[in-house]
């Protein structure tokens, strides 16, 4: 007979009230094996494991393309693919191009930035549910996964950055000092990012339909984010709630950031200082809180 279960007997015998199995496990100083633990103990965790988030993440870079020909160059062939047939369908047969200066590197700019968001929302989303077989075999914090997904985002954010430099260069851009805020810019990208991910991880590792739904919210995310079009000149008649929305709205602030950077060579105003340090606070937080949450829920089922 087991230990608890003898103490319970024992109990019985004596002719007290037997003890439940909560306190006698409480008694004796035990605790569930898969209880949340408390949010300072659950970042102590996160942080003694980033040394598997790095390599998680660059082997998932590095297998992922590994059976293609060409190999990683993926990585920068895709947004640039994707910006290509943006650029005949918005700035040649819609004629977008007439109406903005330096067209093609106000959108390869925009592409470039958004895919960097929207990538890292749809792979965190999977992160947790396309990988059940690892969180029910090993103990972790389950925030590893979205946190590993992130990483290798902006591991092949680098690429694409390096690309997107020298073509900005090369369509007539100047260096300038402004350039030195860029890495900020990609700073704040990615606390928002993650934020987004983590939030989107718990979803996803729940509702099922979430991963056949995000394309389509994604694309519609896309649309509004003004990779194509000038936001403040396509909204100048539209009421000012509207064009208040889409101006607040993160993916296109991010995207307006790096274009003051790189293109416009104009110090980002204040507005949009405050709206894309808002948005990776509030998203690190509330995406955190929220999938910490269901820490002790993921893998069952």
């Amino acid at each position: 007979m087991s230990q608890p279960d003898s103490a319970v007997a024992d109990a019985q015998a004596g002719g007290g009230a037997p003890e439940s199995l909560a306190a006698l496990a409480e008694r004796h100083g035990l605790r569930r094996a898969i209880a949340r633990p408390t949010l300072p103990a659950y970042l102590r965790q996160l942080w003694t494991r980033r040394h598997f988030i790095l390599t998680y993440a660059t082997s998932r870079n590095v297998s992922k393309y590994s059976e293609s020909a060409l190999g990683q160059l993926w990585q920068v062939l895709t947004p640039l693919l994707n910006a290509a047939v943006y650029w005949l369908m918005f700035g040649v047969i819609l004629g977008q191009s007439k109406n903005i200066d330096n067209y093609p590197a106000f959108l390869i700019t925009g592409v470039m930035v958004f895919t960097f968001t929207q990538r890292t929302v749809i792979s965190g989303a999977k992160s947790v549910s396309s990988n059940l077989s690892l969180i029910r075999a090993l103990h972790f914090p389950r925030a590893s996964l979205p946190l590993a997904y992130a990483v290798q985002e902006l591991q092949q954010l680098g690429w694409s950055m390096g690309v997107l430099i020298v073509l900005v260069l090369v369509t007539g851009e100047p260096i300038t000092w402004l350039w030195l805020l860029i890495p900020v810019t990609l700073a704040l990208q990615l606390v928002f990012n993650v934020g987004a991910s983590l939030f989107m991880a718990r979803v996803g590792a729940f509702v099922r339909d979430t991963n056949q739904l995000l394309p389509f919210i994604t694309r519609t995310w896309l649309y509004a984010s003004g990779v194509f079009y000038s936001i403040s000149e396509r909204t100048e008649k539209l009421p000012d709630v509207l064009r208040w929305a889409l101006e607040f709205n993160p993916a296109a602030a991010y995207i307006e950031f790096m274009r003051d950077l790189l293109i416009y060579q104009r110090f980002p105003e204040r507005w949009a200082w405050i709206t894309c340090i808002f948005w990776a606070i509030f998203a690190l937080i509330v995406g955190f809180w929220y999938f910490w949450r269901a820490e002790e829920r993921y893998g069952r089922g």
